[in-house]
């Protein structure tokens, strides 16, 4: 136990309440976000929406998501990372409830547009603030431990779809996705700025006059095409991963002639919430892996394993073999996240750290943004099957891109 968290010693305290704010805003984050995927058979039912409709949805969110991200990175640079990550957390948390209120398609769609511009800042600030905040030894860890609170975000969620859902209705749940605003308070009283934005806002106050970095500085020199290739690989990753998780709640509760294979929707929230536990696993073991053996080696071996195991979840019915395999799809399958936020710390100086992280992961989201309505296309017309075997394909693209990403473990962050 003292080798396993010996490493929180190693930070202040304002890098611990860092860590524990951005965690937080990343788990509720989840929680929100996730709301629609555990309550899409609902809203299939009572809209009588196609699963095409029900993808679109999905994916004017992560559109949203994608450009909420490039706003707050450049956001988190101008006015803080502390600042940004609270305008973020109270968007998503405001538009959760108004989802609640939808009458109709297009309220849905217009109140999950915004919950997507929320969802995407809170990264980009978030792991700019751990970033600059830990020890570079320890960096990976640090984020690992922040990205794996979305497991129990997503966690949290599906057990109280379980227990709200069938006693008060779909509408009551998003209700309860309010409450992260509460989070906010704490952080505008508890939680520091990072000292490498102050020093830098420090140095931009004494010579005003010097030429600033810019985002365009991301693609200059041999940057350019490193910044191509990080950005193409997230794009993968993140098809990989909305293609599959939009879907697996309506996979294994919608009726065998929808394709699906009809469990309750107590059995499929325990599955879910299983899965979360091989996630949360995976984004912290990526963190110590990535620290002693490098990212670009445990990255490539968390995606190829991914691109093997979704294929065989999407033709895997039965109720047990889901449920060992289930942890072992979401260890791998999205446990690499957890080096994301490092590899781009770690790539790019402080001017631009914000901009040039949420550029790089949120223009791969738009890119993503085509996998539910494309799962869920494929879903409709040749099975679930077809459509995990096209999100497993995403992560074997994701890892060949890895082929011109360098390694960036023990980078000193300037």
């Amino acid at each position: 136990m003292t080798s396993l968290f010996g490493w929180w010693r190693a930070g202040d305290a304002r890098a611990r309440r860092a860590l524990v704010a951005a965690s937080a805003g990343w788990m509720l984050d989840s929680f929100d976000v996730m709301l629609y995927a555990l309550l899409l058979p609902s809203i299939i039912k009572e809209f009588g929406l196609t699963k095409g409709e029900a993808g679109i949805v999905g994916s004017v969110t992560l559109l949203a998501a994608a450009g909420g991200g490039i706003a707050f990175g450049f956001i988190s640079d101008r006015f803080g990372r502390t600042r940004a990550l609270m305008g973020s957390v109270l968007i998503y948390s405001i538009a959760t409830a108004l989802c609640g209120l939808s009458q109709n398609l297009t309220q849905l769609f217009v109140f999950r547009t915004i919950l997507g511009i929320g969802m995407g800042g809170e990264w980009a600030s978030g792991a700019a603030l751990v970033s600059e905040t830990w020890p570079d030894e320890h960096r990976g860890k640090a984020l690992g431990f922040m990205q794996s609170a979305w497991a129990i975000g997503y966690g949290l969620a599906a057990i109280v779809v379980a227990i709200v859902l069938p006693a008060f209705g779909w509408r009551a749940v998003f209700f309860v996705g309010v409450l992260p605003a509460f989070l906010v308070l704490w952080v505008r009283f508890g939680v520091q700025e990072s000292e490498l934005w102050l020093a830098q806002r420090r140095a931009i106050a004494a010579a005003p006059t010097a030429k600033r970095a810019t985002l365009a500085d991301a693609f200059a020199g041999p940057l350019r095409r490193t910044t191509i290739a990080v950005t193409a690989m997230n794009a993968c990753t993140l098809f990989g991963w909305w293609g599959f998780n939009t879907w697996i709640p309506s996979y294994l509760s919608l009726p065998a002639a929808q394709g699906g294979i009809g469990f309750t929707a107590t059995v499929m929230s325990g599955l879910v919430v299983a899965m979360q536990v091989g996630m949360w696993l995976g984004y912290v073991t990526f963190g110590f892996v990535s620290d002693a053996v490098g990212r670009k080696r445990t990255y490539i071996t968390y995606l190829l394993a991914a691109s093997v195991l979704l294929p065989i979840y999407g033709v895997t019915h039965s109720g047990w073999l889901l449920l060992v395999l289930g942890p072992l799809v979401a260890f791998f399958g999205t446990g690499y996240y957890s080096g994301f936020g490092a590899i781009t710390a770690e790539l790019y100086p402080t001017a631009i750290r914000g901009a040039a992280q949420g550029f790089t992961y949120n223009l791969g989201r738009i890119a993503s943004a085509a996998a539910p309505f494309t799962i869920g296309t494929l879903a409709a017309s040749r099975g679930f099957s077809a459509g995990f075997a096209a999100a497993g394909a995403a992560f074997l693209l994701a890892a060949i891109a890895w082929t011109w990403i360098p390694e960036t473990k023990g980078t000193r962050l300037r």
